[in-house]
């Protein structure tokens, strides 16, 4: 058989594993992959290289992605979906894994619906894809975010102020829950729920008058950006906060064991489902056992953080 491979959107800790996995369990059954370069603008224009077994030696720990990705706008038209389909079907190809999150899997769907062999891999930081508990990148990128926090705790508290760390969760709040409660932030703010400036002010008044050194409130950067949530906070109560935007530093650096060790059995299981002719299927995790979700049911959706999380932090925040 001849696979292809691609990964695209946002890069995340651990594509490089999916990619070394499923590479070399199609080369061990004696098939031949193709690796196709910055997402599906490499598969619209026909951008692609054989791989072999040393081509993914020593990948296993590095962030980011070998194959590159890159935003495709043209894909979402008939015209780009198209010029990826004849590409998809000068080459010979039987199949093809597409590594990624909501928009990859959507356009993976597109070529699943125009007869072409698809497996998905649940891929991004955002943990947002709807069906799968976890995502691959979600872990390394809080605990950059965590290790980031704990840091900024410390000037905080040595300076008896209140800060804003922006993280990242444009759609969905995960990555600032997940981290708050590790960091034992004091407020969490994320798009799934509605926040209250003149509660926010008299919580952190009230933390300040029982004792507190330091108020860090954790916010999602799709609620509001940084500046610009900081300044109403003063204009509403007077309170100075201290910004910092943690950014692109929550991608990058070496995947964790759990984003390792989820991205290799994510990729063997792409790749068996690839070989056996499946497609349609995105491979992901429910309740610790490695799974396929249907694209029908998954793309469109949005996972979003449970309320039940956010109750809890209120809880801890006093």
């Amino acid at each position: 058989m001849k696979l292809g491979i691609l990964t695209s959107g946002g890069d995340a800790p651990g594509m490089n594993a999916a990619i070394r996995a499923a590479v070399r369990k199609c080369l061990f059954h004696g098939h031949q992959v193709y690796g196709f370069k910055r997402g599906f603008l490499g598969l619209m224009n026909g951008e692609y290289l054989r791989m072999d077994s040393r081509m993914v030696g020593g990948i296993l720990s590095r962030g980011g992605t070998i194959l590159l990705t890159a935003r495709a706008p043209e894909f979402k038209t008939e015209e780009g979906i198209a010029k990826g389909v004849k590409v998809f079907q000068d080459l010979g190809l039987d199949a093809l894994i597409v590594i990624g999150g909501n928009g990859s899997q959507t356009g993976a769907f597109e070529l699943c619906k125009r007869g072409i062999p698809v497996i998905g891999i649940a891929s991004t930081i955002d943990n947002d894809l709807w069906g799968t508990d976890k995502t691959i990148g979600f872990d390394t990128a809080v605990n950059n975010a965590m290790n980031a926090i704990d840091k900024i705790r410390d000037t905080a508290t040595s300076h008896e102020r209140v800060f804003v760390v922006e993280v990242m969760g444009r759609d969905v709040g995960f990555i600032a829950m997940h981290c708050g409660i590790a960091v034992g932030a004091d407020e969490i703010v994320i798009p799934e729920i509605p926040y209250h400036l003149p509660q926010l002010s008299q919580k952190i008044k009230d933390s300040f008058h029982l004792g507190k050194k330091h108020f860090i409130i954790v916010l999602a950067e799709g609620v509001e950006k940084a500046p610009q949530f900081s300044q109403k906070l003063f204009e509403a109560s007077g309170i100075e906060a201290k910004i910092s935007t943690l950014g692109y530093l929550q991608r990058g650096g070496d995947p964790s064991y759990t984003d390792r060790f989820l991205a290799t059995t994510f990729g063997v299981k792409a790749a068996e489902a690839a070989i056996n002719g499946e497609s349609g299927k995105i491979v992901g995790i429910r309740h610790h056992e490695v799974c396929f979700l249907e694209m029908s049911d998954t793309v469109g959706k949005v996972k979003k953080v449970k309320t039940e999380l956010y109750q809890l932090t209120e809880v801890l925040g006093i």
